[in-house]
């Protein structure tokens, strides 16, 4: 019998078409498959207009027939117009032909590619089905074929028993005659009777052998027909499949045939390329005129706006004027109050001067309007100028005036001070003030301070509780030198420096010092700490106890001097060793070894009976002072300080399970909330960070852009609400740099110590770096491009490796300085450094080194920072003060610090670098390449630029000015609110 699955798989079979599918139907695209294939090609960018698409001379013949299949394909794309460098000049033919009949020459060039790609993958997709079916049949033709030689032998049996069936048959015969001859005859006697009793006995044997043989020659005939029956179906079916695999050569001929086709759309393919690279050689060259007739359009609109700049500078001048006349007249109540009526006329002889010069440079601006920018940014440089020396002038006046100050004023009448004196009664009686600040404030009065006297005047337009306030901040200036000010940190320069935080406590805490106010800084004592460098360390005779996991702990206080600057150093004595753990950070328990050290660091200024003004801690592992010094010392007795708080990168949070946040005695119950502590991504979990800015009276971070940024929810790490409900109270303040430390004059770390006046000691190091890394000399002029950072995800490194080869691909020389804790950039990074071991022009050194990273700075022209984010950077402004001019992506701290020298919105004085937004290749190449153009022809200017960044200003001065104002503002509301309570 035929198996009936063998039967259903040849029906499939036979459902298969040999006809070929019609081949315009492929071709055949709708409007927006047109519209999605254009949205594909790379110019997307340019656009289209409606008669460039019309004016298209590339056109796709869609009718291919559907039966032919021999037609080449490649002929039905037509070309009808020739590339333009085909006829002449080609000046000229760019002349006639128009950038839109090019740009739509390309696009359906691209389109027509693409419908050929997708005719060949269709082709191929049909040549897979037709092999799939071909095996199908082909196995199933196998075992039709095995079933047949299993028939066959089959039938080969029944012959030889039919044969055997026909033998016996002649046997029966015999006997049948044999036995009627016998009895004719009428046989007697003994021989017949004796062969009858056998025939007798034999008869019944025989007769059932025969019959046994009819009934077997019977069956067989059965099974034979059965046999012959499934033969003849077997036959039909094997030609069946002769006609099915018939077909099947038939479809493998057309498999050629489209093979064939294909390679025919193939060359048609590779002609449309070629021709479509003349054409992008003719949308270049277009592209680059436009490209410069764009470029003195911008020129010309630059011009016309830095016109009206110079006309807005001018009125602002006028405007400046004015209100410089204002000042004057103001300088003159001033200088009536002055005993020396001579040094009055001097200064009043000098202001008119100033004016009269001021007024000169203005004509000059307004004759200038109409000449080039260098000339315009000349006269603003002059004038922005002499507003320096005036205000210079004004200072001085002041300053004269302050001098004079010190003694007694005898200019107000009597009854002046006769109102002062009640007023400060008034205010003792009403409670806004204390009997201290009173007393003070008499004393003042009665000695006609000139101060209380300015007080005074300048509390005229305010309303009672600002006065109130102004007047306070006297009592504070004069019964406090300064402010007293404790940092609470995990890390401090050079000691224990892991990153920026170090280098920002060290350097703020020295400028703070040296504006007067008493500064301390309180650590942890690590075991690896660089002690070298601590002064006169040593122990205390007392034991401070703090409380900690339901019990008490001792710790031991070291005290010590790091550059001058007292610092106190907490021992815990704990079973843990919380700090004896060879690094600072990266513990399974850092949450426990911090909230223990902001403990006991609040717990050492209680028993010490410190009265501070101001509390600064430093990124998670101290936020918990915030909360701790609120919830718990407040109701102790310390309660003087000010609380201020300053995260230096919000990506590291300390986020951990609210139940460890009991350890340190804070109540869980009261700080899981989300206005307090709660994490904004887990109700389970406390956010140390979060705590800070809720408990804090001033919270900071590193930059301003950054600090605008925070504010978002793509970099305020889960943040950016707490910030924003926060905000009256958050400041970016920039960072500075240590400039004792990073000093080019000074630095013993170099070969040659130089200055912005000698350049040449720059490039005495240059040569002796590339001699200690075995970098090649060059004769002509080529640039080094440095780069030291911590090789992390937010440096960028991938751009950091693309900007390695592309230096070098731009004749550069590239060193760096740095290695990762990820251990497969790490690994990554090392593969680099092994393919450029001996290559002449980088060299990658995988660690840190402080004497290599000062020769770095010294040595290099170019300084990369190619940052995903940045909350402030250092490295910029150390490379700019030893001459390295950065590259540097537009992103917080970085924003803040490097302006590029292409920027016309940013004034010429200022710009410092080149910067690039996005942070991909593109945009590093971009940034390289104009820098690399800059120095190679620009040689004046670039040694210019060094210089002018070497005398910038990077010291901590301007930022802890801002920290001090921050401090003396939240310091003096305190006061009053308390004095008002």
């Amino acid at each position: 019998m035929v198996n009936p699955s063998s039967q259903h798989k040849r029906q499939q079979a036979k459902k298969f078409s040999p006809t070929p599918p019609p081949m315009d139907a492929k071709f055949q695209t709708s409007d927006d498959e047109c519209s999605e294939v254009q949205n594909a090609t790379t110019t997307d960018a340019i656009s289209k207009s409606p008669e460039a698409t019309s004016s298209s001379s590339v056109n796709v013949n869609t009718s291919l027939p559907a039966k032919n299949t021999e037609t080449d394909f490649g002929s039905s794309i037509l070309v009808d117009e020739k590339p333009p460098t085909e006829n002449g000049d080609s000046g000229e033919q760019l002349s006639i032909v128009r950038p839109e009949d090019l740009i739509g020459m390309i696009r359906n060039a691209e389109k027509n590619i693409l419908l050929l790609n997708e005719a060949r993958i269709r082709a191929l997709e049909d040549l897979q089905n037709i092999v799939g079916e071909k095996e199908v049949l082909q196995g199933e033709i196998n075992i039709l074929e095995t079933r047949l030689a299993e028939t066959d032998a089959r039938i080969k049996v029944a012959a030889q028993e039919k044969i055997h069936v026909e033998v016996l048959e002649d046997q029966l015969e015999k006997l049948k005659k044999e036995l009627a001859g016998r009895t004719a005859t009428g046989e007697s006697g003994h021989d017949a009777y004796e062969d009858r009793k056998q025939t007798l006995k034999e008869g019944p044997l025989l007769q059932n052998n025969v019959f046994s043989s009819l009934g077997g020659v019977q069956s067989l005939s059965e099974e034979f027909s059965s046999l012959r029956n499934e033969n003849m179906s077997l036959k039909e079916d094997i030609q069946e499949l002769k006609a099915e695999l018939n077909d099947v050569m038939q479809a493998d001929e057309r498999v050629l045939l489209l093979e064939k086709d294909c390679s025919s759309l193939e060359a048609a393919l590779k002609d449309l390329e070629s021709k479509l690279v003349v054409a992008q050689a003719d949308v270049s060259k277009l592209s680059y005129l436009q490209f410069e007739c764009m470029d003195l359009r911008e020129k010309l609109g630059s011009l016309q706006g830095l016109l009206d700049m110079t006309t807005k500078q001018a009125d602002q001048a006028i405007k400046a004027l004015q209100e410089n006349h204002e000042l004057r007249k103001k300088v003159d109540r001033l200088e009536e109050s002055l005993e020396d009526a001579h040094a009055y006329r001097l200064s009043s002889e000098k202001m008119q001067q100033y004016n009269e010069l001021m007024q000169q440079k203005i004509k000059l601006l307004e004759e200038r309007l109409q000449r080039s920018d260098q000339e315009i940014y000349s006269n603003v440089e002059l004038y922005q100028q002499s507003v320096k020396e005036f205000q210079d002038t004004l200072n001085s006046l002041k300053e004269g005036s302050k001098r004079a100050q010190d003694g007694p004023v005898d200019d107000m009448p009597w009854e002046f001070w006769s109102q002062l004196l009640l007023l400060m009664d008034g205010w003792l009686l009403e409670n806004k003030i204390s009997s201290k600040d009173a007393k003070f404030l008499r004393e003042m009065a009665w000695k006609r301070d000139g101060r209380i006297r300015d007080a005074y005047v300048a509390c005229r337009d305010k309303n009672e509780r600002e006065a109130v306030s102004l007047f306070l901040r006297l009592t504070s200036s004069s019964t406090h030198p300064g402010l007293h000010i404790i940092h609470i940190a995990a890390e401090m320069a050079p000691v224990a420096k892991v990153g920026g935080l170090g280098d920002v406590v060290a350097g703020l805490c020295k400028v703070l010092q040296k504006k007067g106010h008493l500064v301390e800084i309180i650590l942890p004592k690590y075991d690896c700490m660089q002690y070298d460098r601590i002064g006169d360390l040593r122990a205390l005779d007392v034991a401070v106890e703090s409380y900690f996991d339901g019990q008490l702990f001792k710790n031991k206080v070291w005290v010590g001097t790091i550059e001058g600057l007292p610092v106190y150093f907490i021992e815990p004595h704990h079973p843990a060793n919380f700090f004896w753990r060879g690094q600072v950070y990266g513990e399974h328990d850092d949450f426990k070894r911090f909230s223990f050290f902001s403990h006991a660091a609040l717990e050492l200024l209680l028993q010490a009976g410190k009265k501070p003004d101001i509390i600064h801690c430093h990124d998670w592992q101290t936020a918990f002072v915030a909360p701790l010094y609120w919830d718990i010392y407040v109701h102790k007795g310390l309660d003087s300080a000010r609380i201020c708080f300053t995260c230096h990168n919000f990506e590291y949070q300390g986020i951990a399970s609210a139940s460890e946040l009991a350890s340190c005695g804070l109540d869980v119950h009261q700080l899981n909330r989300p206005d307090r502590m709660q994490d904004n991504s887990a109700h389970d979990r406390v956010n140390p960070v979060k705590g800070a800015i809720v408990f804090s009276n001033i919270v900071t971070t590193v930059s301003p852009t950054y600090a605008q940024e925070v504010r978002t929810p793509e970099r305020g790490h889960g943040l950016h609400a707490t910030l924003n409900s926060q905000s009256k109270k958050f400041v970016g303040i920039l960072n500075g740099i240590d400039t004792d430390t990073w000093d080019p004059r000074t630095d013993a770390f170099l070969t040659v110590q130089y200055g912005a006046h000698d350049l040449q000691g720059k490039a005495e190091n240059k040569e002796a770096l590339k001699k200690h890394l075995k970098l090649s000399f060059a004769e002509a002029r080529q640039p080094l491009v440095g780069c030291i950072t911590r090789l992390v995800p937010q440096k960028g490194v991938h751009l950091i490796r693309h900007a390695i080869y592309r230096t070098l691909e731009l004749g550069g020389q590239f060193v760096l300085l740095g290695s990762s804790p990820v251990l497969h950039i790490q690994r990554e990074f090392e593969s680099i450094a092994n393919h450029f071991q001996n290559h002449p022009h980088a060299r990658l050194i995988l660690k840190y080194d402080e004497a290599l990273s000062h020769a770095i700075y010294a040595a290099s022209d170019i300084f990369i920072i190619p940052s995903i984010f940045e909350p402030c950077g250092l490295t910029q402004m150390i490379a700019m003060r030893y001459g390295s001019v950065p590259i540097v992506r537009k992103t917080g701290g970085l924003n803040d610090s490097v302006f590029d020298l292409d920027d016309d919105a940013v004034p010429p004085q200022i710009r410092n670098g080149f910067t690039f937004l996005t942070p991909d290749e593109q945009g590093v190449n971009g940034a390289l390449e104009r820098a690399f153009v800059y120095y190679m022809k620009n040689d004046k200017s670039w040694q210019q630029l060094v210089q002018k960044n070497m005398k910038t200003d990077f010291s901590w001065d301007t930022s802890a000015s801002q920290y001090e104002e921050h401090y003396v503002k939240s310091v003096t509301r305190a006061r009053a609110r308390t004095v008002h309570t």
